[in-house]
């Protein structure tokens, strides 16, 4: 497998990015290729590889970047040599197998859509998040904020990739599939969300009903499905709600109980989250994810590449 990099993306590039490449290297035979500045990109491998850069990474070149300020869509088509588009373009070529990225959620999601095109049979791409609960499971909440208004085909659509992912990528055999919606009874919500809960039946999946926000801290399902003005509220509330929680408890309880809980919650340990419903496999990571976030994020893009995660929705589809 090659799993492309965006070495330039996120917060704390091209550092954390190039110390997590390295990481993720000692653990996989799988090569991994950098995308940024080719001498700010080697100058900072050799510093952290004073022995010699391990033998599956390597450079490819690109000398702009997107910013989060900027209009996605005129971005990727203006910045012909940013290192998303250029990641792209390799990974539209067939050259790669996936591509990792903690730069811009926009750009990410527009230049899917424009250089590697969307699955037949899928209308919206959906940004999924991994979502830790309290419980210690991970569940996948689709759609995390790309999709503001939705058909119950949408909803439905989420379902079924959400599925496809958790099943081959995370694991979980037989995923439990849950309606984010006001009440547990199938009669409850608006007119998108009743005709979604009848989509969801017929699909296919694991389809286990309405979940209540209350419940999904818990763990009650493995997939949320959400419109993504819905699911973006319950990600920041839970975002949120979780820093406060800390805040206080930092004073009451011992330091090893308050690790214990952190590290349930901490998505570092997930590595990012798919961009599902285009033809290629993509990974947004965190704007701030760290070396072991991106180790992580690299080793699950792998997965998604390996388990054939595109086509397998596809034949879901069908």
């Amino acid at each position: 497998m090659r799993i492309l990099l965006d070495a330039m993306g996120g917060d704390n590039a091209p550092g954390a990015i190039v110390k997590g490449a390295v990481m993720a290297a000692a653990k996989t035979e799988d090569q991994i290729i950098l995308v940024g500045p080719k001498t700010e990109v080697y100058d900072l491998l050799c510093e952290e590889c004073p022995d010699g850069i391990p033998g599956n990474i390597m450079i490819v070149g690109a000398n702009e970047v997107i910013g989060n300020d900027e209009s996605p869509v005129r971005a990727i088509k203006t910045k012909k040599e940013s290192t998303i588009v250029t990641a792209l373009n390799i990974l539209k070529d067939g050259f790669a197998d996936a591509f990792v990225s903690a730069g811009s959620t926009g750009a990410l999601l527009a230049g899917g859509l424009l250089i590697c095109g969307r699955i037949k049979g899928i209308e919206r791409p959906a940004i999924c998040s991994l979502y830790p609960t309290l419980g210690g499971k991970v569940c996948l909440l689709v759609d995390a904020g790309a999709n503001a208004e939705c058909k119950p085909r949408n909803l439905c659509e989420f379902g079924i990739m959400g599925s496809v992912y958790m099943e081959k990528v995370l694991g979980r055999e037989d995923p439990a599939v849950a309606l984010a919606n006001i009440g547990a009874e199938a009669e409850k919500g608006t007119q998108l969300t009743k005709k979604a809960y009848e989509l969801l039946s017929e699909s296919g999946v694991n389809f286990t009903g309405n979940i209540e926000a209350r419940d999904i801290p818990a763990g009650a399902c493995d997939v949320i499905v959400a419109d993504g003005f819905t699911g973006n509220i319950i990600l920041k509330l839970t975002e949120g709600m979780f820093g406060q929680m800390v805040g206080l408890m930092k004073q009451k309880l011992p330091k090893e109980m308050l690790g214990a809980l952190a590290s349930r919650t901490d998505y570092s340990e997930y590595g990012g989250a798919p961009i599902l419903g285009i033809t290629r496999p993509v990974i947004k990571m965190h704007g701030s994810s760290g070396p072991k976030a991106v180790m992580n994020a690299v080793l699950k893009a792998s997965e998604f590449a390996k388990q054939n995660v595109v086509g397998l929705i596809e034949a879901e589809l069908k």
